[in-house]
């Protein structure tokens, strides 16, 4: 990567170091950092790679339903745990409506002209405006103020304890979504590898994924075999006699790995239900 580093001084007050990435066609890519002890290179190459994790979990969250909610069951959480304080959550939520009103009525004060000549009623007409804005906006500003004194004596971050009984709240049970998540990430992998092998015989590498997936959805028999100890899996037929070809070369190379179908003795073979 071509990296070009200097510092910046964000906002007057706090100061950064900005990292930029050079690409090919001269487009910069910036990297805002306040780690002053890595060096550019290795501070590049981590944020850069939460690009690739990013469009993991955009694939997992598309294909694999990474998200789904998989049970309703709850458990208890600890009276240790922090939390954030509802009353300083209502307490912030005022705050920034008020703020937002306040922020109106300057900008509505900053706006008002006097437009036309200077007779009498339009300047008293004027003068009541900018009055009454005035007064609307030293009244906010103080309502202001006092929330923002109250907020001061309201910690944000309490523990579970010391909720009061009808506030507090139970987690939703990880243990069944923790197992289910694995596999799907063991699978995520295994399509990985496969993807990989299919990707020197694909004009565009990145349909290897696509068809995959149609493969993984296309109906195939199932023919068991104890005597000769082997599980034949005979996929149907593809959209095309392209992909066909690619899903049978895929079969060659999943046979040459002698795979045994979990907890029996049966070695998988797959194949086309013509071949």
């Amino acid at each position: 990567m071509k990296l070009a580093e200097r510092g910046s001084w964000l906002g007057g007050k706090l100061w950064v170091r900005e990292i930029r990435k050079l690409t090919e066609t001269g487009h910069q890519t910036a990297v805002i950092s306040t780690d002053f002890q890595s060096g550019a290179s290795q501070i590049a190459v981590q944020m850069f790679s939460r690009w690739s994790q990013e469009n993991y979990f955009k694939y997992m969250i598309e294909h694999y339903n990474l998200d789904r909610l998989v049970e309703y069951e709850t458990e208890p959480l600890a009276e240790t745990t922090r939390v954030v304080n509802p009353a300083h959550r209502k307490l912030e939520g005022q705050i920034k409506s008020q703020a937002a009103k306040l922020s109106r009525r300057r900008a509505q004060f900053g706006a008002l002209m006097l437009e036309g000549e200077l007779e009498v009623s339009p300047v008293e007409g004027y003068q009541k405006r900018q009055a009454d804005l005035q007064e609307t906006i030293e009244l906010l500003a103080k309502d202001l103020d006092t929330l923002k004194q109250q907020r001061q004596g309201v910690a944000r971050p309490i523990t579970l304890g010391e909720l009061p009984e009808k506030e507090r709240f139970a987690q939703l049970a990880g243990g069944r979504k923790h197992l289910l998540d694995t596999i799907k990430m063991i699978a995520y992998r295994a399509e990985t590898a496969m993807a990989a092998l299919l990707r020197p015989s694909l004009s565009r590498t990145e349909e290897a994924r696509s068809l995959l997936r149609e493969i993984f959805t296309t109906e195939a028999d199932l023919f068991p075999d104890e005597k000769e100890g082997t599980l034949t899996v005979s996929l149907h037929h593809l959209a095309n006699a392209s992909s066909d070809h690619l899903a049978q070369e895929l079969s060659q190379h999943l046979n040459a790995s002698a795979t045994v179908f979990p907890g029996t003795n049966l070695r998988l073979i797959y194949k086309l239900v013509s071949c």
